[in-house]
């Protein structure tokens, strides 16, 4: 018999202006705290355009010329899930941000003092790494029995 495994796509865009970037304050559900804007992609658009979507609906900005800076994902072998994130980053958007957004109060940060804010683990993981050369790729692999996270890998690709 098949073991069958769920995934489940999700963005996020680090967009950069000067030495800030753009965080949204999250404080809804059990994933609070700032982030860059993002969210699940929508089948069957591209991880692109699932990201310029998220982008604009939680910000009102356009993006563009997003680049692609690597993978990070959860995996939970006893319940065959793998959660997957793309993770882009631009400097080139137009608009104007969002009044009443949708997911959170945006705020223009200095990237030096970003990670200083309350922030996912693994956010705050992945943060300086938007920012560097290259690729990158982590994967956690979640422990059902402690729920929170076991075995970290980092890779730069």
């Amino acid at each position: 018999m098949e073991n069958q495994i769920t995934y489940k796509i999700w963005t996020v865009v680090m967009i950069q202006d000067g030495d800030k970037v753009l965080l949204l304050d999250r404080q809804h559900d059990h994933f609070k705290g700032f982030l860059p804007p993002g969210g699940r992609v929508e089948f069957p658009e591209s991880f692109t355009d699932g990201a310029i979507r998220e982008v604009r609906e939680e910000t009102g900005l356009e993006v563009s010329n997003l680049v692609f800076k690597g993978i990070s994902e959860f995996v939970n072998p006893v319940k065959n899930e793998r959660y997957m994130m793309m993770n882009y980053w631009t400097k080139d958007f137009e608009g104007e941000l969002l009044e009443n957004p949708p997911e959170g109060e945006l705020h223009w940060i200095s990237i030096k003092d970003a990670k200083n804010l309350p922030m996912q683990e693994d956010i705050k993981m992945r943060f300086d790494l938007f920012f560097e050369p290259g690729t990158f790729e982590i994967q956690t692999v979640w422990d059902e029995e402690r729920n929170g996270p076991g075995a970290i890998m980092v890779k730069r690709t």
